[in-house]
């Protein structure tokens, strides 16, 4: 059996792993995008207004009536975090009503509900425990149903989606020493002499469900040779197959009760029938995958801001000192507000981007990405509050709480689940520049090849000429528009004041991004606090839009209006902080300090401590070979 020594570094430069990243993205945009006319300075109201119809469905309410049932009578969240397991009987009941099927198509004995359902669904479980929320989403939204939906073969359906109703799955791309960076992809996929199987060899890391899953999504690279274009390749493999061991199950900060492992793949024959696509578009199939996904991570953030909204409530008014209930208080009051009106803006962003899913009328990369961003960033500082608003018990433990007679409160828990959420599915810093890419899509696509410095002098001609007809007419529409009309969007009532600056904001985002292009042309992607501060203006911005939006549609009344309108009044704030932001900086002066920092200027500054740390080397070795430990993978008894 051919082995293929993986532990050999993959090497890439810059330039390379830019190409593999522009080959992986989507680079057409045949569907209109609100975000993307957000950031070219055209604010679509349109688009979103009115919000594609509710799917409800008797079906989906049937489910999330099962669904609320079973969390509220057989899930004890307080004891998964004691265990660090969700136990086997949640896991099955789970399967019994329907949860691991709540996307697959009614045809493959699945629920088939619409994406609104969806992440009802996971709010639920999310506020019972949220590992619950962690399995079903990374076995729904980035595991095995959502590719083989997407990209499979008709046989593929027909023999992997209806095993995902009932069985776990999970989807493994992340390596020891590879990140967002899959360029350096090191796990291969050598194809047989006779072209019918592939033999796989890596270690795989963070895999999430990989500890208990039946069916893995692997990322491996296939050699290029003759009859093979190769490239990063997704396969579908059977989790029992031989030659995979769980060699580990990673503890964390918060989410004890995820199984999350380190994976190791021996000569692991994989069929090539399993394989998802071409040869080479696995990023391509992975990236797409993740942008359909990235709403479960909003809808879980939305659901803990709820909660603590409950609780916030409920404590601030209960709670007296100096003779008044703290929520009285301006210092607690303003905490309170922020916790209200950040509630009510991610679940109307989660809802607004969730319809546009489901009318599939839309290209929601963007809006999508920037749900995931914004909401993962603001329930972080929503928690953070809560916890400044309980005090000292918002440091201690729920069952400490609860042994003392008091009600078990778990504020500290949810601190520490929600902090993942910045970092999973593409860290904020990642999301940013990804996001970022496709904000300057138009620039690039008429300028591109003016600042590509491989470019000849023919193509920076045409390129010049493309740019200058462009600009020729975008620029002009920057200057005026209706946010500078004193009626303007005078339907939304007292909303329309926050729309006629989304509007205004939206044309000076659009100048700001030129001028940065101006002045810095191929640099500019390394400019990356300027074009973080510029994609979070757009996130502020589509939050407000969606949440003025949100508050007028049907079923809303006057104290939606109330919300939305404190939420903007805080957001503008916000969005006027980061615009002064873009040019009255201490960037320069970081990275010369952070320059210093690396090549040890400052080491005396580390003196007089003692370092916690275990030994052992930074990033973990990952040479191919069989494994030696005990294989660690969890099988759930089936029901």
């Amino acid at each position: 059996m051919t082995t293929v020594d993986s532990s050999r570094e993959i090497r890439v430069d810059a330039e390379q792993a830019r190409q593999v990243a522009e080959e992986a993205r989507e680079s057409r945009w045949d569907r209109p995008s609100f975000g993307k006319e957000l950031f070219l300075g055209r604010l679509r109201l349109d688009l979103i207004d009115p919000m594609p119809e509710d799917r409800t469905s008797p079906e989906g309410e049937a489910f999330l009536e099962r669904l609320r049932e079973f969390c509220a009578t057989k899930v004890d969240g307080r004891q998964i975090e004691r265990d660090a397991r969700i136990p086997d009987e949640v896991i099955n009941g789970l399967k019994d009503i329907g949860a691991f099927g709540i996307k697959i198509p009614a045809e493959y004995g699945g629920l088939g509900l619409p994406a609104v359902y969806y992440h009802r669904a996971l709010m639920l479980v999310a506020t019972a425990n949220p590992s619950i929320g962690a399995l079903l989403s990374a076995h729904q939204s980035i595991g095995v149903p959502q590719p083989v939906k997407m990209f499979g073969t008709a046989e593929q359906k027909q023999r992997f989606l209806p095993r995902c109703v009932r069985e776990i799955t999970a989807f493994l791309l992340t390596e020891p020493d590879v990140g967002s960076d899959p360029a350096r992809l090191a796990t291969s996929a050598v194809p047989s002499a006779d072209g019918q199987s592939y033999t796989l060899n890596g270690v795989k890391l963070w895999t999430t469900n990989g500890v208990l899953a039946d069916l893995l999504v692997v990322l491996a690279r296939v050699p290029r040779s003759e009859g093979h274009r190769g490239g990063v390749t997704a396969f579908v493999v059977e989790a029992d197959a031989a030659g995979i061991t769980v060699e580990n199950r990673n503890s964390f900060l918060g989410l004890r009760g995820i199984e999350n492992g380190v994976t190791r793949l021996h000569d692991v024959v994989v069929p090539a029938a399993n394989r998802i696509g071409h040869e080479g578009e696995g990023l391509k199939i992975a990236l797409t995958t993740l942008n359909t996904g990235r709403l479960s991570l909003p809808a879980m953030c939305a659901a803990a801001a709820k909660w603590c909204l409950l609780v916030a409530r409920g404590w601030s008014a209960q709670r007296v000192q100096w003779g008044r209930p703290i929520g009285e208080h301006e210092a607690i009051s303003e905490k309170v507000s922020f916790i209200a009106a950040t509630a009510f803006a991610l679940e109307a962003v989660l809802e607004v981007s969730g319809r546009l899913a489901d009318a599939d009328r839309h290209d929601i990369r963007i809006e999508a990405a920037l749900a995931k961003l914004y909401a993962s960033e603001l329930a972080w500082q929503v928690a953070d509050e809560l916890v400044q608003i309980r005090g000292g018990r918002g440091y201690e433990t729920a069952d400490s709480l609860a042994a003392r007679g008091e009600r078990g409160v778990p504020v500290e828990q949810l601190l520490r689940d929600l902090r993942i959420n910045r970092i999973f599915e593409g860290s904020s810093e990642i999301m940013k520049l990804l996001i970022a890419r496709e904000a300057v899509d138009a620039h690039l696509s008429v300028a591109g090849d003016i600042i590509d410095p491989k470019a000849d002098l023919s193509r920076k001609a045409r390129a010049a000429v493309r740019a200058g007809g462009f600009y020729a007419r975008w620029l002009p529409t920057l200057l005026a528009g209706k946010g500078q009309v004193p009626g303007g969007f005078g339907g939304y009532g007292p909303l329309a004041g926050h729309l006629r600056f989304v509007e205004r904001a939206s044309r000076r985002i659009a100048r700001q991004t030129f001028y940065g292009m101006s002045r810095w042309q191929g640099q500019l992607e390394h400019r990356q606090l300027f074009l973080g501060r510029i994609v979070d203006i757009g996130a502020e911005l589509y939050a407000m839009s969606a949440s003025c939006v949100y508050a007028r549609s049907a079923g809303q009344d006057q104290s939606a209006v109330e919300l939305a309108d404190a939420f903007c009044r805080q957001a503008r704030r916000r969005v006027e902080t980061l615009f002064r932001r873009l040019w009255h900086n201490t960037d320069a002066a970081d990275r010369r300090l952070a320059r210093n920092v690396l090549d040890g200027r400052y080491s005396w500054l580390e003196d007089g401590i003692l370092d916690a740390s275990s030994d052992g080397p930074w990033i973990s070795e990952a040479a191919p070979g069989p494994s030696q430990h005990e294989n660690l993978r969890r099988i759930v008894p089936r029901t």
